[in-house]
């Protein structure tokens, strides 16, 4: 276990999944503040929040169809730059609010699939042989991550002085 745990694709992949898991649950917490910001409407912003949820549910449905025949690395590497490619627009992405609303949707699916991309990479990678250890393991710290990241994603815009009450 220990062989696995120190090789560097285990860390590597550790690593990506740790940064993803904390841009992409920030960003769940900021799609209404920053979408109002931009100048749209909290109805508006609301329904944006709603189209990352419904996102989820398609990026899951979208996943499942996807061939196990496809390598663990193929889809973890799809599922990383969409996401990446999500939190870029997000962040950059002025408008018009039809083209936000459609990436709150690319966001969603992102995130869909993330989570199944999460749940299954240890047993893709290594079988199930010591399963609950090397799942725990690398799990820890995508787990706080995913509990640090809706309140870090608001520091930066306190901190910047952009957040409004």
């Amino acid at each position: 276990m220990r062989q696995v745990t120190r090789s560097a694709r285990f860390r590597s992949l550790q690593t990506a999944m740790t940064l993803a898991a904390l841009g992409l649950y920030a960003s769940a917490v900021v799609v209404v503040p920053l979408f109002v910001e931009r100048g749209l409407s909290h109805t508006i912003a609301s329904v944006a929040l709603g189209l990352v949820g419904a996102g989820q549910v398609l990026g899951r449905l979208v996943f499942a169809a996807v061939p196990r025949t496809s390598a663990p690395a193929s889809r973890t590497v799809g599922v990383l730059a969409a996401s990446c490619a999500a939190l870029v627009l997000l962040a950059l992405l002025p408008g018009p609010a039809g083209a936000l609303l459609a990436v709150a949707v690319v966001l969603g699916r992102a995130r869909g699939a993330y989570t199944l991309v999460q749940a299954t990479a240890v047993a893709d990678r290594w079988t199930t042989a010591r399963f609950g250890a090397l799942n725990g393991i690398f799990n820890a710290p995508i787990t706080a991550a995913t509990a640090i990241a809706p309140g870090g994603s608001c520091s930066p815009s306190a901190s910047a002085g952009t957040a409004r009450p």
